[in-house]
């Protein structure tokens, strides 16, 4: 199916969006969420506040779409490593690379929202991790499958692949949250084939 075309108006539209999006992440980083108003929003963008309230309802509406959009394009990235034409190691260490990349590209918002927002509204919150945990349990499922296959095909050992890919994902998890601590001291490209042989010596079949 062909890929809808934009408009010119509807281009604008979304870089005027994606500029709202940019400063408020910014703000935000700097100061916390209760820090920041729609005003210095706005003029952080160079547009008028009505013009920011087009687009968005409210604080609470940037913030969660600010979330919710990287939260999509992890989803994106993770699922689209863990589906290339590879065996199951050179899959495994695809999914150990593309966190890496993501948390290069998106450090801000991943730092942000690790904070807490630095006392955002909970219900935004208790909305906010709905929809990443939907996103990550289907990240998590895929990874589990691609696990399973490797089992089957006894490369790696018998055990439970839904496991298997929770302590994946929790072994990077620890690694990253040490590079976002301090990147200098801990940088996790580094320690990519650590993080993926670490794994294998508990996973891989004899």
């Amino acid at each position: 199916m062909e890929e809808k075309r934009l408009s010119r108006r509807e281009r604008e539209k979304e870089r005027q969006r994606g500029e709202m999006l940019t400063a408020a992440l910014e703000l935000f980083s700097k100061r916390g969420y209760h820090g920041v108003s729609m005003h210095e929003i706005a003029k952080k963008a160079e547009f008028a506040v009505g013009t920011v309230y087009k687009f968005f309802k409210g604080k609470e509406h940037l913030y969660e779409t600010l979330m919710n959009e990287i939260a999509v394009k992890y989803h994106a990235a993770l699922k689209d490593a863990l589906s290339k034409d590879e065996d199951t190691i050179a899959l495994l260490g695809e999914y150990v690379r593309a966190k890496a990349e993501i948390f290069a590209d998106n450090a801000s918002v991943l730092r942000l929202y690790i904070a807490g927002a630095r006392g955002a509204n909970f219900n935004i919150r208790a909305g906010l991790d709905k929809e990443m945990g939907r996103l990550y349990d289907d990240v998590l499922e895929v990874l589990a499958l691609v696990i399973e296959k490797g089992v089957r095909k006894k490369v790696l050992k018998a055990l439970d692949p839904h496991y298997m890919a929770v302590a994946l994902d929790g072994l990077t998890n620890a690694f990253l949250f040490c590079w976002l601590k301090d990147p200098e001291r801990h940088p996790y490209q580094a320690n990519l084939a650590m993080i993926t042989e670490l794994f294998l010596r508990g996973s891989l079949a004899r």
